[in-house]
Order: C-alpha cells, then structure tokens, then sequence
C-alpha cells in the first residue's frame, strides 16, 4: 500500500499516519468517509491490503459512514496508463462490498464511470449513488466529464428497480 502511495503521492503521509488520523477522528466522533482510487500501478494485491485495512480501523472505531472505490483516469496526469473499463470497475465493487461488511454504505462513482455503469453498480453491492455536484475538480482535471442532474440521478436509481431517498452527509433519511 505504501509503495504506491510514495509513487503517485511521495508528499503525502503514509497508510499508518493516515489510518492514525482517521481513527482519532473517529474516536473524537467525527464520522468520515473512505476512498480507493485504483487501477493505475497498484496490484490486486494491494488493492486488497487497502481494504483489510480499512475493516481492521473500521471493526475498531466503527467511524466510517461509506466507501467509494473510483478507477484512475490518466488523463491530464503525469501517471501514464490506461483507464480501468467497467468489468474491473464493478468487479472491484463486488469485492469492496464483500470484504467492508462492516461499512453500512459503498458508493458508486458515476463521476468516473458514467451513469450506466453506475446504475449497474447498484447491484452490484453499492447502496448509495452519491449526490449532484456542484463543483468537482479532482476527477474533471484529468478530462473525464460525467455530469448528471438530480432527474437524471433519480431515473437511473428507478431504472435499477430503487427508490431514490435524498440523505444528509451521515446518512440520515430527510
């Protein structure tokens, strides 16, 4: 996991100070979420050490509301590669939700992933499809330009036999 994070975030603190800075948040009653960007350098292998580790602080401090996986997009970075498709992306997914049994909520991406393959997501283990956006640079910098109005959003959730629910930021039904 740290040898990833040294290439592609050198400035960045490591697993153990991160996973230190969750858990005391966490425990101060700070809810948080967590994310997984993959696809680029990483193996499967770690993908799956990044995971274990979020159970082991989750069985612990019970602190995160959600996870949301989403694929690298080399676009408009200095990381070369190709975009992961939507086979390793749900794929991922299925995993994500099999090892975070601990985590009420998995979120699907449909800022990287469209929302089909979003829709599909919903059954694939995610419970939550995220929001509207007002504002996303992260995702939008690398060229990829998803955008969904909250119809659009809510057709997609009805397409996938649910009925949407709009939720506050800890997940409490409005």
């Amino acid at each position: 996991m740290d040898r990833v994070r040294e290439k592609i975030s050198p400035n960045k603190c490591n697993s153990v100070q991160w996973l230190e800075v969750m858990g005391t948040a966490h425990r101060l009653g700070l809810k948080t979420s967590a994310t997984m960007m993959f696809g680029h350098i990483e193996t499967r292998e770690e993908r799956i050490e990044h995971l274990l580790k979020l159970r082991e602080l989750q069985d612990e401090t019970g602190g995160f509301t959600a996870f949301i996986p989403w694929t690298f997009q080399p676009g408009g970075t200095a990381l070369a590669g190709e975009s992961l498709g939507a086979v390793e992306y749900l794929r991922t997914l299925a995993v994500s939700r099999l090892v975070l049994d601990n985590l009420a909520h998995l979120q699907v991406s449909w800022v990287t992933q469209g929302g089909k393959v979003a829709q599909v997501a919903l059954k694939f283990g995610a419970d939550d499809f995220g929001s509207t956006m007002l504002e996303e640079n992260v995702v939008a910098a690398t060229g990829v330009g998803f955008r969904l109005p909250q119809e659009e959003i809510e057709g997609l959730i009805r397409g996938a036999g649910y009925e949407p629910r709009v939720r506050d930021h800890r997940y409490k039904l409005m």
